[in-house]
């Protein structure tokens, strides 16, 4: 019947899931998996505060909202359409930024954020980049709000 898998399409499937998830746990933490899989503050946020959206090199894009009470942050969420390491580092840096003020959150590096997540390989470092420089510049338009696009 259409539909329908065999014991033997099942077996198959589990052990592919298998290799998959070995391959990931030999290249990423635990915390890189667990906040990519488990993402938290994703979404866009009504009136913020501070917005700002930027686009990676690699092609990904980064958006982080932010909420203050006073220079403080009490809310910063983040949307993202990038791979598994970008969803990894906007979970984390928007809850290192929690309960920082603008200042503080604005001294984070992506070399901080790298070590909060026990490492990057490499050639996803960038995406730390990215998720840094998109608060940086949400923090920015926290102090000038941003202007309406217009023509050039």
């Amino acid at each position: 019947m259409a539909g329908e898998q065999t014991p033997d399409m099942d077996r198959l499937i589990a052990e592919l899931m298998e290799e998959i998830a070995r391959q990931e746990a030999a290249r990423y933490s635990a915390k890189v998996l667990e906040e990519a899989r488990n993402p938290r503050n994703v979404g866009a946020m009504l009136d913020p505060d501070g917005h700002a959206g930027l686009n990676g090199a690699c092609g990904d894009r980064m958006e982080v909202f932010l909420r203050l009470d006073g220079p403080q942050i009490v809310r910063a969420t983040f949307m993202t359409d990038g791979c598994g390491p970008t969803v990894a580092c906007g979970s984390m840096l928007t809850r290192m930024a929690l309960g920082k003020t603008l200042e503080e959150a604005a001294a984070i590096r992506a070399t901080d954020l790298v070590a909060a997540l026990d490492g990057l390989p490499p050639e996803h470092e960038h995406c730390a980049s990215l998720v840094v420089n998109t608060l940086r510049l949400a923090i920015l338009n926290c102090e000038k709000p941003e202007e309406p696009a217009g023509d050039a």
